[in-house]
C-alpha cells in the first residue's frame, strides 16, 4: 500500500578488526613473558570496556595470582600505548579454569577423552555435549572426532564450530 518497504541503515563497525588487533596485540606481549593467551573476552560498554584475559603458562605450569599481575602490569602498558581501548577500561587477568575455551588444534589434542560442550551446525539441534575423542587432519584443515550422549561419532572440521568448552561435573560423595 505504501510502496517500498522500509530500508534501515546501520553502522558497520570494524570490530571483529578491533579485536584481532587487540588478541595480536595482547598475545606478542605475553609470548616474552613465557605465557599464551587462551581466551580474550571483551564486555561492558563503549565508555568503560572491561577486557578478560584469560592466560596460561608455556611451560605447563599452573597460573599463579604472581602470575596474573605480572602479565596484567605488561598487557596494561602496552594497551595503553596501542590506544586499542578507551582510557578508562578494566583489565582481568585469569587462568582458563577447569571450563576452558577449545580454539586451537592444541586444544581439542589436549582434550581427548574429555567431556565439551560444543557449538556446531553439524551437530543435532545445533549444540551438544560430546566426549573429545580426537584430533585429525592436517594443519589448517583439522577434524575434531567427538561422541555423543548416544554414542554416535561426529565429524566436525575446526572451522565449522563456532564454540567449545571443557564440560565439569561436580561428583558428588554418594559415587
Amino acid at each position: 500500500m505504501w510502496g517500498r518497504p522500509p530500508h534501515f541503515l546501520l553502522p558497520v563497525t570494524p570490530h571483529a578488526a578491533v579485536h584481532d588487533e587487540l588478541e595480536r596485540v595482547v598475545a606478542t606481549e605475553l609470548a616474552p613473558l613465557g605465557f599464551e593467551l587462551v581466551e580474550l573476552r571483551r564486555r561492558g560498554s563503549k565508555s568503560r570496556p572491561v577486557l578478560d584475559l584469560r592466560v596460561e603458562r608455556a611451560d605447563g605450569a599452573r597460573v599463579s595470582v604472581d602470575d596474573c599481575a605480572r602479565v596484567s602490569r605488561a598487557v596494561e602498558a602496552r594497551l595503553e600505548e596501542a590506544r586499542l581501548v578507551g582510557e578508562r577500561y578494566v583489565l582481568e587477568v585469569s587462568s582458563p579454569g577447569i571450563e576452558r575455551p577449545l580454539r586451537h588444534a592444541r586444544d581439542w589434542q589436549r582434550a581427548a577423552g574429555q567431556p565439551a560442550v560444543v557449538t556446531a551446525e553439524a551437530l543435532p539441534g545445533g549444540k551438544a555435549e560430546v566426549t573429545v575423542v580426537a584430533l585429525e587432519g592436517e594443519p589448517g584443515a583439522e577434524v575434531a572426532v567427538v561422541r555423543d550422549a548416544k554414542g554416535v561419532e561426529h565429524r566436525l572440521p575446526l572451522a565449522s564450530v563456532a564454540q567449545a568448552r571443557l564440560a565439569f561435573h561436580w561428583k558428588s560423595g554418594k559415587e
